[in-house]
């Protein structure tokens, strides 16, 4: 185990961005390689990596995935450990979940599966929602497409080493979406001379957090940033845009609340004689657990005399393994990080190394129940 925690400290010294993971896919096929997986794909979707294990007899195929990418965010916490590369850190705890994988794949190395295979997934760019998207329009995911499919997160603020479960929406899903207004500038003696956004800024700022109370289901409109014209005091601006998250638990309730954000949108600009752009970014679909897999990932847990927890409401947050789960059956899990552990995304995070044991147990558990 050793040797694990030394890669996950190596691996939070090197932190790299979404789609920049070249550094950190090097290190990781370094250490797959005395491991002597059954096929290897490099640069799967960009800089992913898949390692398949084949089992002795056929059967089903298992996948486990983890994350490449860290986050453009300070780390903050000393440690004999800390990031070497300023400005950028593994803050949500990647470093530790790829450590996981590795653990999983050393076992496996050692004893493959009495039957089907298992295929070990290092995917880029989830931070950015762009990565599971990727690896899924990669002509060569034929090769590893699974029958089942499993992750995991670390969740500060859970027990230690308690397992977090839920079946059905374990996460939202979440869009960016940004607005551009175009209209025209003129001399700012003369605003009635030019078309400025600013009235449909105003509007669609103080009428676009409500729209999910028209929801059914549990939605939220965040705005997160807002731009008008130029600082020149000569100038009535022409130009703005408006920027937001929006997320839900129900896919068909994201769906209609992007639906009624634009049109909330169109008819306002329409208003102003504005020219509107919609731009749409950092898309995460709803994870959802099949019900039928949570069963398997409980006995699992209970097995290894782990706590568990079934979550009430799904989290709001998103995350990009929910992609896969419109491809086959999936379950995402939680790790309790510990009560007093720094939220994700914090600068003074970092992954408890004691998780690193639980999860490849947890992972390897499912591996042979679901041979049974």
């Amino acid at each position: 185990m050793n040797s694990l925690i030394q890669l996950r400290h190596t691996l939070h010294q090197h932190p790299e961005i979404a789609l920049e993971e070249t550094e950190t896919a090097r290190r990781i096929l370094d250490f797959f390689k005395p491991l002597q997986a059954d096929q290897t794909l490099e640069k799967l979707g960009g800089t992913g990596l898949a390692f398949v294990f084949q089992g002795k007899k056929p059967g089903k195929r298992l996948l486990f995935r983890c994350e490449l990418d860290a986050l453009p965010i300070v780390d903050l916490k000393e440690s004999n450990h800390q990031s070497h590369v300023p400005g950028k850190g593994h803050l949500c705890g990647h470093d530790g979940h790829m450590a996981i994988i590795c653990g999983v794949g050393e076992k496996l190395s050692q004893k493959r599966p009495e039957s089907g295979d298992v295929v070990l997934l290092f995917q880029p760019a989830e931070e950015t929602g762009e990565g599971a998207q990727a690896i899924l329009n990669d002509s060569r995911f034929e090769e590893i497409r699974p029958d089942y499919a499993f992750a995991l997160h670390n969740l500060p603020g859970f027990p230690l080493h308690q397992v977090v479960l839920r079946k059905g929406t374990f996460a939202a899903g979440s869009t960016g979406m940004r607005l551009h207004f175009t209209g025209k500038t003129s001399h700012s003696a003369h605003p009635d001379a030019g078309i400025n956004p600013a009235q449909a800024l105003a509007q669609l700022m103080q009428q676009l957090p409500q729209l999910p109370k028209e929801i059914p289901g549990f939605s939220l409109l965040t705005l997160i940033h807002a731009e008008l014209g130029t600082l020149a005091f000569g100038t009535s601006a022409g130009k703005g845009s408006l920027s937001m998250t929006l997320r839900a638990f129900d896919q068909e309730d994201l769906d209609l609340l992007i639906e009624k954000a634009q049109a909330l949108a169109q008819k306002i600009v329409n208003q102003e004689r504005l020219k509107l752009e919609v731009e749409f970014v950092e898309k995460f679909a709803v994870s959802h657990n099949d019900p039928e897999l949570y069963s398997l990932v409980k006995t699992a847990a209970e097995k290894l005399a782990l706590s568990t927890v079934d979550k009430p409401e799904p989290f709001t947050w998103s995350e990009d393994f929910g992609l896969f789960s419109q491809h086959c059956p999936s379950f995402l899990f939680g790790l309790g990080a510990g009560e007093n552990c720094p939220q994700l995304h914090e600068g003074t995070y970092d992954f408890p190394d004691e998780l690193i044991e639980t999860g490849v147990e947890i992972f390897w558990d499912i591996i042979g129940l679901a041979e049974n």
